[in-house]
């Protein structure tokens, strides 16, 4: 019996390691998401989110949009932002906000980059 219990102790003991390890490599792989996003946000040859709006951190925001802060309250649906992204002129046809995805602006992958970034302001 006593070994019985060492070996289911062992077997959580290792449960437990590896499930913190794999924690770890998705939490990593989170932080890696976040500052590609953010970068993207700021670079002023892709994203280019400063240009118009106010984001903690950027350097010489504009004005003209509204500022990116409480992005999950504003949107706890990831996808209604994720199709402003990508065509904000099918939801208002008289923004200035560029179509990133339409246009080409912006792959796919760096448009979800740029979201995962934002759902942390």
């Amino acid at each position: 019996m006593q070994l019985q219990n060492r070996i289911s102790l062992t077997t959580l003991a290792l449960t437990m390691i590896l499930s913190l390890a794999a924690f770890s490599n998705v939490w990593a792989m989170e932080e890696n998401a976040i500052s590609k996003g953010e970068k993207i946000a700021f670079d002023r040859k892709k994203g280019n989110c400063l240009a118009c709006h106010f984001i903690k951190g950027g350097v010489s925001p504009g004005n003209i949009g509204p500022p990116l802060v409480a992005i999950k309250a504003k949107f706890p649906n990831k996808t209604i932002l994720r199709d402003r992204i990508w065509d904000a002129t099918a939801i208002n046809p008289d923004t200035r906000m560029p179509p990133f995805g339409r246009n080409r602006i912006l792959s796919e992958d760096e448009i979800n980059l740029v979201l995962t970034y934002l759902y942390t302001l």
